[in-house]
């Protein structure tokens, strides 16, 4: 087999354990090390640097930790350093990049967003962002040529074990806080609950709202578990929805807030059960932007309704219809900046959301 196989739009993924499809299974260790080490020669290519220094982070699938460590294998094999930073999400592999004292070269995350449990992938990251679609082709070859030399990996070492969330979190806070404008406790008063589907966002309860002030009792389905017992952990899919929504409810909250596996996306239920998704959604965050930002292009995809378009021009703002694909959308929005045209959010209609001054970033956190 071909690693090409494995590629799947800007992301690798696959079949990671056995299941009850009967699909084979095609992401393995050996996969994943072969394809962490293309990585780490690709970036070594790019950059000049003789020994880049990778962070590898992973959701909580039942496949990650294997995985994680097979690519700990990768990137050591081909001269590479590797940290290992444990359960993350993916928006936070892609800060390591570029928050700290010392932001690593690249990073790797072990995910396959919202697929079932079966399934993995994983996502790589440099400082402007996430590798595109050509520059994935470039890494399966890579590791099409490295599976051939068929390296003895047993005398690699360990990766070092790094906490990278606290500083993450941090940054999300100080976000929030310069948003808000209130002090530093500035949601004290508000009762936000969080529905993390046993992913990885189980830390924006007690690391970010909590520490802001925010009452977050009837938060459910926070500890990790990649069998993913009580529900698809997918903001659009209606199960999920439906229980965001009743957990609001339950709560009398202000505010209800779900998750995807991996926390790049994000949904929201207002205080008499009405979710923001899709259309509704970006309307919000179009809002958030135009407020101080007046007059700025909201980059969305095609599917977006008449309606959505016809809300942006009454608030100011311009609507920019394009491709399909979170990334399609958010790279639109950089080549608007680029040529001076002022844009301060892409978002896609599945959550996708990425705004300027998060680094375009798609983080549903």
């Amino acid at each position: 087999m071909s690693y090409s196989e494995l590629q799947n739009g800007s992301d690798i993924r696959g079949i990671a354990l056995e299941n009850e499809t009967g699909e084979k299974v095609n992401l393995t260790e050996k996969s994943a090390q072969d394809i962490a080490g293309a990585f780490v020669r690709w970036l070594s290519a790019k950059t000049g640097k003789k020994e880049v220094r990778i962070a590898i982070g992973r959701d909580s699938r039942l496949s990650g930790e294997a995985l994680l460590n097979a690519s700990v294998k990768g990137v050591f094999s081909e001269g590479g350093t590797a940290c290992d930073l444990g359960l993350a999400s993916t928006p936070a592999m892609f800060m390591t990049t570029v928050l700290g004292d010392a932001p690593y070269d690249g990073s790797i995350m072990i995910t396959a967003s919202h697929l079932p449990w079966y399934r993995n992938g994983m996502k790589f990251f440099i400082s402007r962002g996430g590798l595109e679609k050509n520059e994935i082709k470039e890494l399966t070859k890579i590791a099409d040529e490295i599976a051939a030399e068929n390296k003895d990996v047993s005398g690699c070492p360990e990766a070092e074990k790094v906490s990278f969330m606290d500083t993450y979190t941090g940054y999300l806070r100080e976000k929030i806080i310069a948003g808000c404008q209130k002090g530093d406790k500035p949601l004290e008063g508000l009762h936000i609950v969080v529905d993390a589907g046993n992913g990885a966002g189980g830390f924006f309860v007690k690391d970010v709202l909590e520490k802001l002030g925010a009452d977050t009792a009837g938060s459910q389905f926070l500890e990790p578990d990649g069998h993913f017992p009580n529900h698809i952990p997918n903001p659009e899919n209606k199960e999920a929805a439906e229980s965001i929504k009743n957990a609001t409810l339950a709560s009398d909250a202000d505010l209800g807030i779900i998750f995807d596996t991996d926390v790049d996306r994000a949904g929201a239920v207002l205080p008499g059960g009405k979710t923001l998704t899709r259309n509704d959604l970006i309307a919000a965050l179009s809002v958030i932007a135009l407020n101080s930002n007046p007059g700025t292009t909201i980059v969305t995809d095609s599917v977006t309704s008449d309606g959505l378009a016809a809300f942006i021009k009454a608030k100011g703002g311009v609507h920019r219809r394009f491709k399909r694909g979170y990334r399609n959308v958010i790279d639109e929005a950089i080549r608007l900046n680029e040529s001076g045209i002022d844009s301060q959010l892409a978002i896609e209609t599945s959550g996708h959301g990425a705004f300027k001054e998060n680094f375009f970033l798609d983080d549903g956190a």
